[in-house]
Order: structure tokens, then C-alpha cells, then sequence
């Protein structure tokens, strides 16, 4: 079974966990609108919501990180989940403002905690495909993000805000199950070379690593201002419903799932570096083309984006990986956790610029975003388990 390309059992378990811990973090995008309707928010407050969730992450994510690459630490999936979905489930029942941010703080701990470890597995299941091993692991989060706002808004359009209280029941099962599969996976974990070894072939590239950082955060930089203001522009410049809207983001995560696999193939196939490339560039003109149509054309755009946001990071993740092979914790943490965290921090910058000129000008600001991170990424050298490749992108 080990000798497999990879482990698809394995693959499988981690991936529905990654689903299940994603769902909740996926699903605070779809309880703003809700929030602002009841509590009065400026969309500056409202984006703050979401920004308290990528802070707690990109502080935690790569210091677990560190820790988990010199003691493995696979717990930490169990309880990140644990935490992600109490957290998710008591934000629509807080009293006031401050305990929303409280509970979406908790939330967002546990996806923190969850990733490095399960990062490090997926690379370990993946062996000799690497990008589609972890194109199968992001599948599970894309589908999640996709859930995410579905679950949402059926539960606080039945049941009102405590409705949240719901999304403990899924995430927390799923954690069980992953506890239970966990000593299995961890006979996958290949020896240690020894350091002389280890030193020669595991050599850390970290110019090039910052170099893919700084992409990986422009590029969030552009999901959760995509993400936060999405739904309110659809409400109010194109004045459709709250459900409609919050449905613009599920085609985006669905869409972003079949970018996960399609991806990960290609990127196998053709380099990461590539492909990466290649996605990132077609971002800009399909964000153009969302904003210039009606009807149901905007959401092929929208799907097409998702698409092309996970497909490049996919590929991305692969790449800091093979930048620093004996830091895969730290490498997973940084680019999961820091890099995509301060992406988030520029969401409230998007919401002042809404609150002053209009969403739509927030918009035709955002889009310059992917044309600035493929600009940095055509420089970067091919990543070194792929030099044997004749990669020139």
C-alpha cells in the first residue's frame, strides 16, 4: 500500500476534514449581511469581521508550523476543528459586536491549528504526485468554503441567528472520524535521512520562498475583498436578494473545487510554476467581465475566478513546499496562515474606499491585484524538484 502513487484512503479522510473544519470559516462571509441588516454595521465594521478571523490565523499557523516540523504534533487537527466550529456556532448567538469578533476569533484559531499538521499529511499521503495529492486535499476546502455559505444562510434563514448553533453538529463528527483514522495515516511519514544528508538534499530556498510569499499574499489580498463585498454589491448595486447573493459565493468555492483537481493535474503535468502563473493572469479580465454583464453571465465569470484562484494556489502550495523541504510545517503555516492573513488585512482598506466612493470602484481597484502578483511570480526560479523540467515561465 505504501509504494501507492499515493494514498487515496488517506487522501480522503483528510480531505472531508478539510471540508468540514473550511465550511466555517466559508460561512462568515455569508453571516455578514445578515449582521449588518440586524446590528446597523458600516461595511468598514463588517470586513473587520472577517479580518479578526485571518489575523488569529496568520499569527498561529506558522508558529504551529515551527513547532510541528521539530515535533509532529497531529492532534492539533482534532482540536483545530473542535475549535472552529464552536466558534462558528456561538457567533450568531453573541450579544454585541465584540463577542461576534470574540467567537469569529475562536473560529478562526481552530482553522489555524488544523492546517500545518494536516499540510505536512497531505504531503506525506501524496508521494510521487505531489501537486495532485494536494489538489485532492484542497478539493475537501474548496468544497467547504462552497458549503460555507449555503449552510449559513439556511440555517439563519430558518431558525434566525441561533441557527448558528447548527454548524457545531457536522465539523465535530468529522473530527471524530479523523481521530480515529490519524494513527494510520502516520505510518506514512518517511524515515529521517540522516543530517548529513538532510543538510545537502533539504537545503531551504527562502529568497524564492518570501519572493512566492508576497504573491500568495496579494493574491489574498484579492480573495477576501472578492469574498467580503461580493454579496453587498449584488444587494445593493444590483439589488438582488440576500440569497441570491450569498449563492455568488458557494459558485465560486464549487467552482474553486474543480480548479483543485483540474489544477493539480496540470500543475504535475506542465510545473507549478507555470500554471500558477497562467492562473493568476486570467483573474484580472474575468473580475472586468463579472462587473460589466447581467443575467446569469456574471456568475460564469465568478465560477470561472474560482476556478483560477485555486488553481493557482494549489500550485502554489507545492512550490513552498519544494522551496523549503525540511520546513514543511513552517512553509504550510506561512503561506496558509501569514501570507493569507495579511492579505485579509487590506480587506477594511477595500471597505473604507466602499464606504466612501461605492463598491463598484472598491471593485476596479481589486482588480489590479492578480496583475501585480503575476508580475512578481514570472521571476521566481522553478522549484527544485522540478529542475528537471524544461519549465521557462
Amino acid at each position: 500500500m505504501k509504494n501507492e502513487i499515493f494514498d487515496q484512503r488517506g487522501l480522503s479522510f483528510l480531505s472531508l476534514s478539510h471540508a468540514l473544519n473550511d465550511v466555517n470559516q466559508g460561512a462568515i462571509p455569508a453571516l455578514l449581511p445578515f449582521l449588518v441588516t440586524q446590528q446597523h454595521l458600516s461595511y468598514v465594521a463588517a470586513s473587520g469581521i472577517v479580518l479578526s478571523a485571518t489575523v488569529i490565523s496568520s499569527i498561529l499557523q506558522p508558529l504551529l508550523g515551527y513547532y510541528s516540523d521539530r515535533r509532529p504534533m497531529p492532534w492539533l487537527m482534532v482540536t483545530g476543528m473542535l475549535l472552529s466550529c464552536t466558534g462558528i456556532a456561538l457567533s450568531g448567538i453573541a450579544a454585541s459586536y465584540w463577542l461576534t469578533i470574540t467567537c469569529v476569533l475562536l473560529c478562526g484559531a481552530g482553522v489555524a491549528a488544523f492546517h500545518p499538521e494536516a499540510f505536512r499529511f497531505a504531503n506525506y499521503l501524496s508521494r510521487k504526485r505531489p501537486a495532485t495529492g494536494m489538489s485532492i486535499f484542497a478539493l475537501g476546502g474548496n468544497i467547504g468554503f462552497a458549503l460555507g455559505p449555503l449552510m449559513m444562510t439556511t440555517v439563519v434563514m430558518a431558525f434566525g441567528l441561533k441557527g448558528t448553533l447548527l454548524m457545531f453538529l457536522p465539523t465535530s463528527l468529522m473530527a471524530l472520524l479523523l481521530y480515529i483514522e490519524t494513527p494510520r495515516m502516520q505510518s506514512f511519514r518517511p524515515p529521517d535521512l540522516p543530517k548529513n544528508e538532510q543538510a545537502a538534499e533539504n537545503k531551504p530556498d527562502w529568497s524564492a520562498f518570501i519572493r512566492l510569499t508576497i504573491v500568495i499574499v496579494i493574491r489574498a489580498s484579492f480573495y477576501y475583498g472578492l469574498v467580503t463585498f461580493i454579496p453587498l454589491y449584488l444587494i445593493n448595486v444590483r439589488q438582488t436578494s440576500i440569497t441570491y447573493a450569498n449563492s455568488a459565493l458557494t459558485v465560486i468555492s464549487l467552482a474553486g473545487a474543480i480548479g483543485a483537481l483540474v489544477g493539480g493535474q496540470l500543475a504535475d503535468r506542465f510545473g507549478q510554476k507555470r500554471v500558477m502563473i497562467l492562473a493568476i493572469i486570467m483573474i484580472t479580465p474575468l473580475l472586468l467581465g463579472f462587473l460589466n454583464t447581467n443575467g446569469i453571465i456574471p456568475l460564469f465569470f465568478l465560477a470561472l475566478i474560482g476556478m483560477a484562484m485555486v488553481t493557482s494556489f494549489t500550485a502554489a502550495i507545492v512550490i513552498a513546499q519544494n522551496y523549503a523541504p525540511s520546513n514543511i510545517g513552517v512553509a504550510s503555516g506561512i503561506v496558509t496562515g501569514s501570507a493569507i492573513g495579511l492579505g485579509g488585512m487590506t480587506t477594511p482598506l477595500f471597505g473604507k474606499a466602499a464606504d466612501v466612493y461605492g463598491v463598484t470602484t472598491a471593485f476596479y481597484i481589486i482588480v489590479l491585484l492578480p496583475l501585480i502578483a503575476a508580475a512578481i511570480a514570472l521571476r521566481l526560479p522553478v522549484p527544485p524538484k522540478q529542475s528537471g523540467r524544461s519549465e521557462t515561465a
